[in-house]
């Protein structure tokens, strides 16, 4: 921890980290808000899951594109224009009585205008601490934002109960423009400027690093989905069981990327840590018991935190500056569709054999992580004696003969 307080002391490291995680805050209650809400609205779960899944199409699309776009208008420009379209959206959502057609129209403009502040964030980083620290700043990174998928879906859910779905949407709304605001007018968001690439959208799929981060986070994030899905239908939608053992399994993924960011990494870490979720999901099979969940999804959770440090570290050290951002972006794109995939597949195996097929699910796809990392090993960059920041761009200089 003496390492994390030290980073932590960095000038602007410690403002950066909470305003990102105030922007974000919103990540973990849009999706449930917008349930209750259409759900409320038009009597119907089939209705609510259409607006979802366009939703859930836009932030996908946009991730690389809106990415992408901050190297060649600004992060600030493109920030706050997304923020104010997204915020529009939302808010119509909540105030409108429209035809279903529209309420998923909006759905998709609110996707298609989510802020990139994780692509910004992580492509501020390197410009902020040496290359010693990076490394432990991703993990503390991709461990804290475990607070956002805790706190998040209890209080939009607090709310929408007690208070109404229109002033749950309209909490997200508040929360959405203040966390941005705060982001946006961070003084490293104003000093750092991303080079515009001068590659096509999707040229940087074809580093090795890039792919891997991409497809070995569908895996996770679906194994994670698919667990989520499970613990709900295990403990009759949504007890109070529910919501401890998502809990643990959020403390779990935040002790161990605490534990773990210090420890170098080398081409082999990201299946040593898909080794530690594998085994953890691969337990739950065992018993449905509330106490036996909890302790394996604790051990399944040690690996989070530190697999998606991984992913953020070795596509940082794979591209060039101009490119982090669009990296990140498809990373976020490959997250997204593995949490539909994992969601969907768990889904379906609930309704055929009951809670206990959703952790076969989980427990399938973080095997398949394993997998990959293995197999493809040498994709993985060894870190252990370099650091983590972005290849510099470099342009051609004209001399006089």
């Amino acid at each position: 921890m003496a390492g994390y307080r030290v980073l932590l002391r960095t000038p602007g490291v410690g403002r950066i980290i909470a305003a990102q995680l105030t922007a974000r805050f919103p990540n973990g209650m849009i999706s449930l808000a917008v349930l209750l809400h259409i759900e409320h609205v038009t009597g119907s779960y089939g209705a609510a899951g259409l607006v979802l899944a366009a939703t859930s199409v836009g932030q996908a699309v946009a991730g690389p594109v809106t990415s992408r776009w901050m190297g060649r208008w600004g992060m600030r420009r493109v920030l706050t224009t997304t923020l104010l379209i997204c915020a529009a959206a939302i808010t119509a959502i909540a105030l409108l009585e429209v035809p279903l057609p529209v309420y998923m129209a909006l759905g998709l403009i609110g996707g298609l205008s989510t802020p990139p502040v994780q692509s910004a964030v992580r492509t501020i980083y390197p410009k902020m601490v040496n290359s010693s620290q990076l490394t432990p700043l991703y993990s503390l990174d991709a461990s804290l934002q475990e607070i956002i998928w805790v706190l998040a879906p209890v209080i939009i859910t607090l709310v929408g109960t007690q208070a109404g779905t229109v002033p749950a949407l309209l909490l997200i709304v508040v929360i959405l423009l203040g966390g941005g605001a705060w982001f946006i007018l961070s003084p490293e968001v104003g000093r750092v400027r991303i080079p515009r690439s001068r590659r096509a959208l999707g040229t940087v799929l074809r580093k090795p690093p890039v792919i891997l981060a991409t497809a070995t986070g569908f895996l996770l994030i679906g194994a994670c989905a698919a667990v989520e899905a499970g613990v709900v239908a295990t403990f009759d939608h949504g007890g109070l069981e529910a919501g401890l053992v998502l809990a643990v399994f959020a403390v779990g993924s935040l002790a161990g990327g605490l534990t773990f960011g210090h420890i170098p990494i080398g081409p082999w870490a990201m299946a040593r840590r898909f080794a530690i979720v594998t085994v953890g999901l691969s337990l739950t099979i065992v018993s449905l018991n509330a106490w036996w969940l909890g302790a394996t999804l604790l051990v399944a959770g040690a690996g989070i935190a530190p697999a998606l440090a991984v992913m953020f570290a070795m596509t940082s050290a794979s591209v060039r500056f101009s490119e982090t951002a669009e990296a990140y972006g498809w990373i976020g794109t490959g997250q997204l569709i593995g949490a539909a995939a994992g969601s969907a597949v768990a889904g379906f195996l609930v309704d055929g054999v009951g809670p206990q097929g959703a952790y076969i699910a989980a427990a399938a796809f973080a095997a398949a992580g394993l997998v990959v990392s293995v197999l493809f090993v040498r994709g993985f960059p060894d870190l252990r004696h370099r650091d983590a920041s972005p290849i510099p761009d470099t342009e051609p200089v004209h001399t006089i003969t």
